[in-house]
């Protein structure tokens, strides 16, 4: 089940984080797999059995030369994971730089839209395309500002995308991943810290739990999914979980319950 036999993949930022897991996961299915990012992966493709390419994805005519390359090396495309990504976070809109605020949108929103616009021509029909957008996309925290509106882009690029390429059999979705540690986000920080406490699951994810997603929704197994954004946050975008509420009302010196209580009528 869920076999890429034979599926030929394409993952910017590839070389670390979320992408490296998912082209290991790829390979680990039967897939052949590039690995496209602005460092250089050559040495972590060759551990893993893949290609690498370089690609700057806020550049449409590298972006371009990344997926004719691939198609070069492996034939037609079956699965286009656009993963790169990345901001400076730590400012609420009022405060932000127009600086930070334009490199942000090219980062996460128009690297998407250059996979988005160029992949198609180098896939074959009945394939898959994968966006990485963030909880950050649903979920508003004031010191997010751009990197909230650069992934909320990234859901209305994904769904404008699965309509148009619906009639090639060509699905098109998002990830929202909440918060997993990697890398670039520490097992002591304070965003871990949060996650412990706001998720309902009491814990952060790992990356083997989104290299799963992205799996699934890369196989024929999920043939009929187009146009969907898939949380994996461990459920802290769906609401106060018991231990942030138990954390909130500690100086709280009424009864502690929810809501109406008078008879019900």
């Amino acid at each position: 089940m869920f076999s890429l036999q034979s599926k030929n993949a394409f993952i910017t930022g590839g070389a670390r984080g979320i992408g490296l897991a998912v082209a290991e996961r790829y390979i680990a299915a039967g897939a052949k797999v590039v690995i496209t990012d602005i460092a250089d992966g050559t040495d972590v493709a060759a551990r893993i059995g893949a290609i690498y390419l370089p690609i700057d994805v806020t550049s449409e005519d590298s972006v371009a030369t990344a997926l004719q390359s691939a198609e070069q090396q492996l034939g037609k495309l079956d699965i286009v994971v656009n993963n790169a990504g990345g901001a400076l976070i730590d400012a609420t809109v009022e405060n932000e730089t127009n600086e930070n605020y334009q490199k942000t949108l090219r980062i996460n929103t128009d690297g998407v839209f250059f996979g988005l616009k160029h992949g198609p021509a180098h896939m074959n029909d009945d394939g898959s395309i994968i966006n990485t957008a963030s909880l950050a996309a649903v979920y508003t925290v004031a010191e997010y500002a751009s990197y909230n509106a650069a992934k909320a882009a990234v859901l209305a690029l994904t769904r404008s995308a699965a309509v148009s390429l619906g009639s090639r059999g060509i699905r098109v979705n998002a990830i929202l991943p909440g918060t997993h540690t990697s890398p670039s986000q520490p097992a002591a920080g304070l965003e871990t810290h949060l996650c412990r406490k706001l998720a309902p699951l009491g814990k952060e994810g790992k990356l083997a739990d989104l290299a799963g997603v992205y799996h699934f929704l890369a196989a024929p197994e999920s043939s009929y999914i187009t146009g969907q954004s898939v949380l994996v946050d461990g459920g802290w975008g769906l609401g106060l979980s018991p231990a942030a509420a138990e954390a909130l009302t500690q100086d709280f010196a009424g009864e502690h319950h929810f809501g109406y209580t008078g008879d019900f009528t």
